[in-house]
């Protein structure tokens, strides 16, 4: 029982104190933060008092498209923790290869009446997708959040890391240590965040040679095959869209007999889990994941509690880590 009341207090951020109160039944709680603990025994697992199981919490979708690249596990944990401390519950929605579809899941939404739902790298980032879905969320106008960059009309606010500074930082590194033949790792050609990279390379190196540019999976095997197209095409740096991405292209590089980073240099992007525990440790683009999923939860429970936001993209600023994935390019 310590236990317990020691992880929901530490959840919500209240006392020991005020958990016990709100488990027996007791006043002096504030509605809002009752409704956190509740919650947040939920999200942990816990069973609630018997005299509070018929007070279901405000449910709240997250859906997310898998979970084997660590940001995703990394969005989910700080987007329902945020949900948690507003008294929401978040039910996670994680999609797998030939299971549930995205649309398949909005649907069951629908059917627990949700009062939100949070996208977090959905089809909404792909021009070729179905995008129907999104539509019946907002023709029943279900507060929504979508999480990095989209396809435009969809009218939801959107919390974005900037892809174009991104890709500016980690061209400038490589350029800074001698590289003149950079290559890029992309996301599917209707991806919009591997779009808006693009763009930005293209805009800091007018000159960026086609077959500079390789698409792929966001897998390591993805990445791997990509970038083995570039290294056969003389590139000394890559600059890839995921970390898992960017291992691959390690991977490519080992397979080829090429060292990393004395002949070849990578750069991921997320500074997701592990990275500085590869080997070598990978230098990526940080996505500032607290901020942004903190605002995507505040902007959802703003629209929950019945207030209008601005349907605009709200750019956070990336942050270049720099590990021993990239060093001095080769001489000639």
């Amino acid at each position: 029982m310590t236990r317990r009341l020691a992880q929901v207090a530490k959840k919500v951020g209240v006392s020991e104190a005020t958990v016990s109160r709100v488990l027996n039944g007791k006043p002096g709680v504030s509605q809002s933060t009752r409704q956190a603990v509740l919650s947040a025994l939920d999200v942990l697992g816990y069973e609630r008092p018997t005299q509070l199981r018929g007070e279901r919490a405000r449910l709240v979708g997250l859906v997310l498209p898998e979970l084997q690249n660590p940001i995703f596990p990394a969005f989910a944990e700080v987007i329902g923790g945020a949900l948690a401390q507003m008294g929401l519950t978040p039910v996670l929605c994680t999609q797998t290869k030939g299971g549930v579809s995205e649309a398949d899941y909005v649907d069951l939404l629908l059917q627990q009446q949700v009062s939100g739902v949070v996208f977090a790298g959905g089809l909404y980032a792909q021009a070729d997708a179905p995008h129907d879905h999104y539509r019946r969320l907002a023709d029943r106008k279900i507060p929504v959040v979508l999480v990095n960059a989209a396809i435009e009309h969809l009218g939801f606010p959107c919390v974005s890391c900037d892809d174009a500074v991104a890709v500016g930082q980690a061209w400038r590194h490589l350029a800074s240590l001698g590289h003149e033949r950079i290559g890029l790792v992309l996301g599917p050609g209707d991806h919009m965040p591997s779009q808006r990279k693009l763009a930005a390379a293209r805009a800091l190196a007018p000159g960026l040679p086609d077959e500079h540019v390789a698409r792929a999976m966001f897998s390591l095997e993805g990445g791997q095959a990509a970038a083995t197209r570039l290294l056969e095409r003389g590139v000394t740096g890559i600059i890839c869209a995921s970390d898992p991405l960017a291992l691959g292209a390690v991977r490519a590089a080992r397979r080829k007999g090429l060292a990393v980073p004395s002949e070849v240099s990578v750069v991921g992007y997320d500074d997701s889990a592990f990275m500085n525990c590869t080997e070598p440790p990978l230098s990526t683009v940080r996505q500032p994941i607290e901020a942004m999923g903190r605002a995507a939860v505040e902007l959802l429970n703003t629209q929950i509690g019945g207030s209008s936001v601005t349907p605009e993209e709200l750019l956070f600023e990336p942050e270049l880590v720099v590990r021993g994935s990239t060093a001095q390019a080769p001489r000639k």
